[in-house]
């Protein structure tokens, strides 16, 4: 579990895919975006600007990341990488939250 102390929340949610996809911008004080989430059953393709490192906090998917070959299973405690101008796509068998950290290199 992460300890997020003198944080700002959005009110406003970020909504993806006609609302299957909702998230809320996390904005410590170390200007480090993070944000949280949750996931329907569902197939979904996301681009990246930044780097990006999520953390699965419930639930069960499939990930492939741009220009790898195979399909990854994560699942609940998982984390996964991807990187900076990039694209995944995700195959969610299960309502997932998530926990996603914004890297700027």
């Amino acid at each position: 579990m992460s300890d997020l102390n003198n944080i700002k929340i959005t009110k406003e949610p970020n909504i993806y895919f006609e609302g299957k996809v909702v998230s809320y911008s996390l904005l410590p004080e170390d200007g480090l975006r993070k944000t949280l989430g949750v996931m329907q059953v569902g197939d979904y393709e996301f681009n990246t600007e930044e780097k990006e490192i999520i953390e699965i906090t419930s639930g069960k998917m499939e990930i492939l990341i741009a220009n790898e070959l195979e399909w990854k299973k994560i699942e609940t405690g998982m984390t996964f990488e991807v990187p900076a101008s990039s694209s995944f796509k995700l195959k969610v068998a299960q309502v997932a939250s998530y926990f996603c950290s914004y890297i700027k290199e």
